[in-house]
């Protein structure tokens, strides 16, 4: 009978791969109809010659999933699987195709999935939950998908300038200068989903606009995918403000963690605020991310998680 074997890297990695209980594993052997067995830090795989091939390329790139982030997930095992055999799993489906050629963006979580189907199905998301989620980087890759088919004109990305313990009237350079940190994380993102010359291109054609929140009062905006960025940092008014710029045939995506407000004591976050008080009206909803959802480095589920559990620490949501 056709077998093979793969090295692997350590035991710790091992374990990771074949995750708890084998419930990794488990899936692949049901999945390729082979046998998997690990012995002196080697994986050893049985079965039908093709069987054992596509098994060997599936365990392959699994691998190197661990040996990148530190963990695999069930969804990540499933869309390597799904690509090996041909069936593609229900988050495999909601690709979002971006102006980067040959950039494809998919969802990791279910949290994610319904992320994204909310964002379609809705003119207003807002959307609360902990570093690494994706919240910002998924709404960018949908804006940017919709200015690519032409479904809105233009994409505006806002956050508030609020001083998470530095002042702005210390930092040096003029106020463009003091401002763009605050920016950085979307233009990262846009980064990702376009090259510099297509972003230099379409701001100088605004279509797409990068502006601090301040900058959106008295406006109106038609035809366009408006993002607000760490929305737990902007007050009541300022929310109130953001959210009636809305106009006709336009999407607002609102998203930010209500555990790390930088506001002055006792001030209310306007996202908290915004998601107690709109719930219930049509045409909206609300997406609240958890750990779970957490796709960065496999160190940061785990960081977020003390800080939820730990008594007394947790800074007030307003």
């Amino acid at each position: 009978m056709p077998e093979a074997n793969i090295a692997v890297v350590d035991s710790k990695a091992l374990l990771s791969l074949f995750g708890t209980r084998d419930q990794h594993l488990k899936q692949i052997r049901e999945a390729l109809g082979v046998k998997i067995s690990a012995r002196d830090e080697r994986i050893h795989v049985e079965g039908a010659e093709e069987a054992v091939a596509r098994a060997t390329d599936v365990l392959e790139q699994l691998q190197a999933i661990v040996q990148r982030q530190g963990s695999l997930a069930a969804d990540e095992v499933a869309r390597v699987l799904g690509r090996a055999t041909g069936k593609r799993t229900g988050l495999e489906a909601q690709t979002i195709e971006v102006l980067n050629a040959g950039r494809k963006i998919q969802p990791r979580t279910a949290g994610q999935s319904d992320y994204i189907q909310a964002i379609q199905d809705y003119d207003l998301v807002l959307c609360a939950g902990p570093a690494g989620t994706g919240k910002t980087y998924l709404a960018v890759a949908m804006a940017v998908a919709a200015l690519k088919q032409e479904r809105i004109r233009k994409i505006v990305l806002v956050r508030p300038a609020v001083e998470a313990g530095e002042s702005l009237g210390y930092l040096p350079g003029d106020l463009q200068a003091k401002i763009n940190p605050y920016l950085r994380p979307l233009l990262d993102a846009l980064r990702e989903m376009m090259d510099y010359d297509q972003i230099k291109r379409f701001t100088e054609q605004d279509l797409i606009e990068v502006i601090p929140l301040a900058y959106m009062r008295g406006r109106t905006l038609n035809e366009a995918f408006i993002i607000l960025d760490e929305a737990q940092n902007t007050t009541v008014s300022q929310m109130k403000m953001f959210l009636t710029r809305m106009g006709r045939g336009s999407k607002i995506v609102v998203s930010g963690d209500t555990t790390q407000v930088d506001l002055p004591n006792h001030t209310p976050s306007g996202l908290t605020d915004a998601m107690r008080r709109l719930r219930g009206i049509q045409g909206l909803t609300q997406v609240r991310l958890t750990a779970a959802d957490i796709v960065r480095h496999r160190l940061v589920q785990d960081i977020v998680r003390a800080y939820d559990e730990e008594p007394g620490k947790r800074r007030s949501e307003g």
